[in-house]
């Protein structure tokens, strides 16, 4: 498998496990103590602590990047497109979506911390933006 492909394994992998280790501990360990009822938990995570909405939200982040990411990968894959600077991107892509999500949950959202989430944010999109356009070129 190319790097790009492993990233995207990754990305899905860093995916599950942001909803295992937040949302699904949080809403398991309240279904199973009798705390809330399984029905009990809103769509939309509008209740909860501001940890676990950040949570929700950092998982619905992933959710939403994750198809673009894809789509890249599968354009360079359709393209015959392997190289050191999509590998390079790729990974690099990857850490800033772990830090940007870590960021997210862990820390109450001041303007500094949105400014750091959000640069972790634009790293990722430089990244897809310059693979896009670098398997455009290349192909």
């Amino acid at each position: 498998m190319t790097t790009p492909v492993w990233v995207l394994l990754g990305f899905a992998g860093w995916t599950l496990i942001i909803l295992l280790l937040s949302v699904g501990v949080y809403r398991w360990s309240h279904i199973l103590t009798g705390r809330r009822g399984i029905a009990e938990f809103r769509a939309d995570a509008a209740d909860g602590p501001d940890w676990y909405k950040r949570a929700t939200r950092a998982h619905a982040n992933c959710i939403e990047s994750l198809p673009v990411y894809g789509a890249i990968v599968f354009a360079a894959h359709g393209a015959h497109v392997d190289d050191p600077l999509l590998d390079t991107l790729a990974t690099v892509l990857l850490v800033a979506r772990m830090i940007q999500s870590t960021i997210h949950i862990s820390f109450v959202q001041t303007n500094t911390i949105v400014t750091l989430r959000f640069s972790f944010f634009f790293v990722q999109f430089i990244c897809m933006a310059w693979m896009g356009a670098h398997i455009a070129t290349a192909a």
